[in-house]
């Protein structure tokens, strides 16, 4: 790699550091977007706010956003604050919750992160006020035992997670009761993270919390920060059950930011190589959320443009050359890997130590490490940083200059989320979005106006979701007794769902409530990660590498499988998934491995359709079954596939929401797609379908699978299903069915304008492919949605 180097005059000026980035002959910018920098306005300190809090915030005055919400949670009203980032929302609870802490020495407060790392945070911004009698303190899973009972006994001001107050908090009250009676705020930060089915399971936990407040005699006032979102109020008022009044008007100042749209270049086709052999079912191609592969330097045979992950690696590498403090977001913890590992070698050919100063952070990591990658990208001893979204929420970077933004992140509210981790001091800065070879990001970089100028998204959840509602009222069983009242808490729903876990055994009716039956604790998993995480343990010395959630281990630790950490590769010897534990061996291999997996699904009910004549379009309920079989060992560089080993692992089940729909035979044969290309024009319009997903719904292409088939066995036609990868679905399927004439003419023009000839990742390959792309057939994929569109009714 050509490192460039600049003066550090220019480090800090956005349009020096895309000149300089760009200088490169393989620069291919496709968009500058020039967001304004804006003047904050003020207002006075309440007159009820504590001099020593005031003095400890270190501020001449807050903006005007803070001071209004503020007010409102001072006044007892539910608030949600809802600005950009980098806009000082922690101010807006911090003044009325500090206060009253320093007012009333018995009240309490709970602050509730969705990451470890943003709760660290605010725990150091908390503890620097010195605030006598506060006693701030983070209780998560990395609290030692021995601090826990004096947490639960000393600190007012308790840091955690919804995962901790549903597992501990909650089932444990009796230990907090003194805490429980005294709770005078809960703060809920990021608020917009939680959706999705995760979100659902907050909103019940929030609901579970002020039922357990209730019982000690206490109703806390809920203070939420979200980013810029759709409806922030109605949003926050589906979270937490409440009426929420939201404050969006954002009155801080913020710096220039330079928002570029770079589409990797061509690259000359690959040496011609024999095509992976299909399975027998290759026209069924398994997608599953919940099964999707690693990314890796190496894109999938026949790719057409340079990797996102090796275009973003060099560009940090670019960046820390001349000085500018950067964070690159990359979509997966082997990303994250991949890309500060590659940078830090590009960076020792130029200069032998400076790929010290680049480092990766993503889940997984022992506590010890992730607090010393985050000090040292505080004070300045990292330049370059390679993270999942682990740090896209609150946490305070001040300093950074630039972030690079590896693939699209799943809604605009997460891109520019991740955009304002830069600047946070006021300055200006630069932010790059760097696409990834599918059609989901080659559109968007080259339609601009689908980012630039429009609202973002609102946050998806469904509390009445009965996958989520189910196990939820059996937690609060298991806490105390279910009344009728409490039922109203839960919603409308919840009567039924009731009722069937009575039918089932679950809880039992007394005339005082419904009881929890079991001895222990109901097992539910809010993330939906599977269960306990698996650890990795180097074979030879016996130590904790990190962990991995259930979900992932399938494709991530297979036997075999080539395991990244800190840039030093691990082969994986064996998974004991009864045990949770996989034990590797470091070793420096050539090649990358592959899972390859394989999907059946049948349809369980339908909930609605749309009769079309020759065409049908369904909503409803499907059962996937999908199993990992094997895995390719692939070249580095050049992706040749080595050879494939079979693996022996259980298959996965999953009881979901689906859209499907079902073509006539016939119709397809008139209009071209003859019986023997149906396979390949059915698979590569369900790819491209699933890759323009999150166009229409908060979603993210791997929160979501599919499956084609010439002739499915339920349907008895040519169908295409897309599927939530969650247990009773997310939501993101109805919501095609809802917007399917939209969704699949965004996927019909994503495939016939792509340039290349018989298919590539821009349109119909999909990186998360079972059958290795095969067979596909991006002409007559176009006519099957042609076909589609023509007989669905307008605005369907």
């Amino acid at each position: 790699m050509q490192c460039v180097t600049t003066a550090a005059s220019d480090r800090r000026d956005p349009a020096a550091l895309l000149t300089l980035l760009s200088a490169r002959a393989s620069a291919s910018i496709t968009h500058v977007e020039t967001v304004p920098a804006r003047p904050g306005v003020t207002a006075p300190w309440p007159t009820w706010a504590q001099p020593e809090l005031v003095r400890a915030l270190g501020v001449p005055a807050p903006w005007r956003h803070q001071a209004d919400a503020a007010a409102l949670a001072h006044a007892g009203r539910h608030v949600v604050v809802a600005t950009g980032t980098a806009s000082g929302k922690s101010l807006a609870y911090q003044l009325p919750a500090l206060s009253r802490l320093l007012t009333d020495p018995r009240a309490t407060v709970l602050y509730l992160a969705p990451t470890k790392a943003l709760a660290a945070d605010q725990l150091r911004a908390v503890a620097r006020f010195g605030l006598e009698g506060v006693r701030p303190a983070s209780y998560d899973g990395d609290t030692p035992r021995a601090e826990r009972e004096w947490i639960r006994q000393h600190s007012r001001f308790v840091l955690t997670n919804p995962d901790m107050v549903h597992r501990s908090l909650l089932p444990g009250h009796a230990a907090w009761g003194t805490f429980w009676r005294r709770l005078a705020y809960v703060v809920v930060d990021e608020c917009h993270t939680y959706r999705g089915v995760f979100g659902s399971h907050v909103a019940h936990v929030l609901r579970r919390l002020r039922r357990t407040a209730a019982r000690y005699g206490t109703s806390p006032t809920f203070v939420l920060a979200s980013a810029t979102s759709g409806d922030p109020a109605d949003a926050a008022s589906r979270l937490t059950g409440l009426d929420v009044t939201a404050v969006t008007e954002d009155a801080s100042p913020r710096g220039g930011l330079t928002f570029a749209l770079w589409e990797p270049p061509l690259l000359p086709p690959p040496p011609a190589a024999a095509p992976p052999v299909p399975s027998p079912r290759a026209p069924d191609c398994p997608s599953p959320g919940s099964g999707a592969l690693p990314d890796t330097l190496d894109e999938p045979l026949l790719q057409v443009r340079r990797s996102a992950l090796r275009e973003t690696a060099d560009l940090l590498a670019d960046a820390v050359v001349s000085g500018t403090r950067t964070l690159a977001f990359v979509r997966s913890r082997r990303g994250a890997e991949v890309v500060a590992t590659t940078a830090r070698r590009s960076l020792d050919e130029v200069a032998p130590g400076l790929g010290a100063r680049v480092a990766a952070y993503r889940a997984g990591y022992l506590r010890e490490e992730r607090r010393a990658i985050e000090r040292s990208l505080l004070d300045g001893t990292l330049l370059g940083l390679a993270s999942t979204n682990a740090l896209e929420l609150g946490v305070d970077l001040v300093g950074l200059d630039a972030v690079l933004i590896c693939g699209y992140p799943g809604t605009r509210a997460s891109l520019w989320q991740q955009a304002g981790r830069a600047g946070r001091s006021g300055d200006s800065a630069l932010a790059v979005l760097v696409a990834r070879d599918d059609p989901l990001d080659t559109y968007l970089v080259h339609h601009p106006e689908a980012l630039f100028g429009r609202p973002v998204e609102a946050t998806v959840l469904d509390p009445a979701n009965p996958y989520v509602l189910g196990p939820q009222l059996c937690c609060a069983a298991a806490e105390a007794p279910l009344t009728h009242e409490d039922l109203d808490l839960f919603g409308p729903a919840a009567r039924p769902v009731v009722a069937s876990l009575v039918e089932s055994g679950a809880l039992r009716e007394r005339p005082s409530g419904w009881y929890w039956t079991h001895r222990g604790r109901p097992d539910v998993d809010i993330r939906g990660t599977g269960g306990e995480p698996l650890a990795v343990v180097e074979t030879s010395t016996g130590r904790l590498l990190g962990t991995v959630d259930p979900g992932s281990a399938h494709v991530m630790l297979h036997t075999g499988a080539v395991y990244l950490h800190q840039g030093v590769s691990f082969v994986v010897d064996t998974l004991d998934l009864d045990d949770g534990v996989a034990l590797v061996h470091a070793e420096e291999p050539d090649w990358t491995t592959h899972a390859r997996d394989v999907t059946n699904l049948s349809v369980a009910s339908v909930r609605s359709y749309v009769d079309a004549g020759p065409v049908g379009l369904f909503f409803g309920e499907v059962d996937v079954t999908n199993q990992v079989v094997s895995y390719q060992r692939r070249r580095m560089g050049s992706g040749e596939i080595i050879d494939t080993r079979p693996l022996d692992l259980p298959p996965r089940e999953l009881r979901t929401a689906a859209v499907w729909f079902t073509v006539s035979p016939k119709t397809l044969e008139a209009a071209g797609v003859t019986a023997a290309d149906i396979p390949g024009a059915l698979h590569a319009a369900e790819h491209a379908a699933i890759g323009l997903l999150p166009l229409m719904a908060t979603c993210d292409r791997w929160d979501i699978g599919g499956l084609s088939t010439a002739c499915h066995a339920d349907t008895d036609t040519p169908t295409v299903f897309v599927y939530d990868g969650h247990p009773g679905g997310a939501g993101f399927a109805e919501r095609a069915y809802g917007t399917a004439s939209a969704w699949l003419t965004a996927t019909r023009e994503a495939i016939a304008s792509c340039g290349c000839e018989q298919g590539c990742p821009s349109c119909v390959q999909s990186p998360k492919c079972g059958n290795g792309n095969n067979p596909l057939d991006k002409a007559r994929a176009v006519t099957v949605l042609d076909v589609v569109l023509a007989h669905l009714p307008a605005g369907r």
